[in-house]
């Protein structure tokens, strides 16, 4: 195999956590606006908490992407 096609095929399985990024902000979102829907006055406690896994979970998608561009790249 090319030293050029292994780069890409890694590359792009690197990239696959993406789909799990974007399962798991959909859950976060979803949970928090049904978790406030349920009960409004607790939006000043679990706004914050959603915005930390909110961060937390897009973290895990720039890793990925810096993972790739250093297979791509190096």
């Amino acid at each position: 195999m090319d030293v050029g096609a292994a780069k890409m095929i890694g590359a792009g399985l690197a990239m696959l956590a993406l789909m799990g990024v974007g399962l798991a902000l959909g859950n976060i979102f979803s949970t928090l606006i049904s978790s406030i829907a349920r009960n409004p006055s607790a939006k000043n406690d679990l706004f914050p908490i959603g915005m930390i896994g909110f961060a937390l979970t897009e973290s895990i998608a720039l890793l990925a992407f810096v993972v790739a561009m250093i297979m791509l790249f190096k």
